[in-house]
């Protein structure tokens, strides 16, 4: 069974349960608002996308079938209901103060449609919209200013995200850091993956930014007077 229809059995039993009880214990985080999911109208789902144009990945389709609830609260959609992602550099200055979300304009080009998870205390969690996986799914981030600004791979999908906020991935001792699921039989290849497209082959990006080679990817020394052109996705 896949992982999210496998999380939605598991809300459905007690939607109002805390959705964070392994990540955040302290902080009560229902899973579904009220306690009665609000699925997205079936042929509005049919038909969704992002702005962009790419498509809903299946753990996205299959959630959003089930309830929208968790993620209005996070500020994916609009008043009118139509997702509304924000650049990375916009949502780590709402969420974190403007100064912040300047050090990560250079990324925001490759990262233009990004969405808030639930998550973190001083952390946070961060879908981005990027050239999807082979499982069509597309990265979560950790995004982390505590001792130096790091941006990282945490999860290779919404679905693999889902399944460890809900408990089902099995846990042995303590976590080893964000993007330990790059070392993971199963989940190992897809993070790989994501990190060649994302981050030229690394697993996460660590302030001094300019040390990172995706930031020479992104920010060649300008040939002539001015800046480097900004990548867009």
């Amino acid at each position: 069974m896949p992982l999210t229809e496998r999380v939605v059995e598991v809300v459905r039993r007690d939607p109002g349960a805390s959705a964070l009880p392994y990540l955040l214990p302290y902080v009560n985080v229902p899973w579904v608002e009220g306690g009665a999911a609000r699925p997205m109208a079936a042929d509005v789902l049919a038909g969704a996308v992002f702005p962009s144009g790419r498509p809903l990945s299946p753990s996205l389709r299959a959630w959003l079938a089930y309830d929208t609830s968790l993620l209005a609260r996070h500020g994916w959609f609009a008043p009118d209901g139509a997702f509304a992602p924000r650049p990375l550099d916009r949502l780590v200055a709402d969420e974190m103060g403007d100064f912040w979300g300047e050090l990560f304009g250079w990324l925001s080009g490759r990262f233009a449609e990004c969405f808030l998870l639930p998550g973190g205390s001083d952390s946070r969690r961060i879908l981005a919209v990027t050239e999807p996986d082979d499982e069509g799914e597309y990265p979560v981030f950790a995004l982390d200013l505590d001792d130096m600004p790091f941006l990282g791979l945490m999860y290779p999908g919404f679905d693999v995200y889902l399944a460890d906020t809900a408990g089902l991935l099995p846990r042995e001792g303590e976590r080893k850091g964000y993007t330990e699921l790059m070392d993971h039989e199963t989940y190992g290849p897809r993070m790989r993956r994501h990190a060649t497209r994302c981050f030229a082959g690394r697993s996460c990006v660590e302030y001094p930014f300019e040390c990172a080679p995706v930031y020479a990817e992104l920010c060649p020394e300008p040939d002539g007077e001015g800046p480097a052109e900004r990548v867009t996705p």
